[in-house]
């Protein structure tokens, strides 16, 4: 079992950076593919990132795609997601979700282990 916590969200002007990290427990690590996931306001939770368990491997969203960037440090027990040119529209909880297996895709039913999740705000 996996235990995720996430980090670095919080408020940014449109056009800006950041960077949040989803820090996870255990000692196998390596061996569980990571997504993440956002969901606002009204709205279902939708994929954003994921990446396969050597980090070899990633598949993003179309409306981040160019401008988000999943990557992990399995030394560290860390998957991050760079955000950058952000938008009003990325204004959500983002989740970071994991799954024993090399890769669990864009299907959030795929995941099971998530995080609490962290806000971010894209101001105007």
């Amino acid at each position: 079992q996996v235990q995720l916590v996430e980090s670095g969200g919080g408020l940014v002007q449109a056009g800006g950076s950041l960077s949040l990290s989803c820090a996870a427990s255990g000692r196998t690590f390596g061996s569980y593919a990571m997504g993440w996931f956002r969901q606002a306001p009204g709205n279902e939770r939708e994929f954003v990132a994921a990446i396969n368990w050597s980090g070899g491997r990633t598949n993003y969203a179309d409306s981040v795609k160019g401008r988000f960037t999943i990557s992990r440090d399995n030394a560290k027990n860390t998957v991050y997601l760079q955000m950058s040119s952000l938008k009003p529209e990325d204004t959500a909880v983002y989740y970071c979700a994991a799954r024993a297996a090399t890769y669990a895709g864009t299907d959030e039913f795929n995941y099971d282990y998530w995080g609490q999740g962290t806000q971010v705000t894209v101001s105007s």
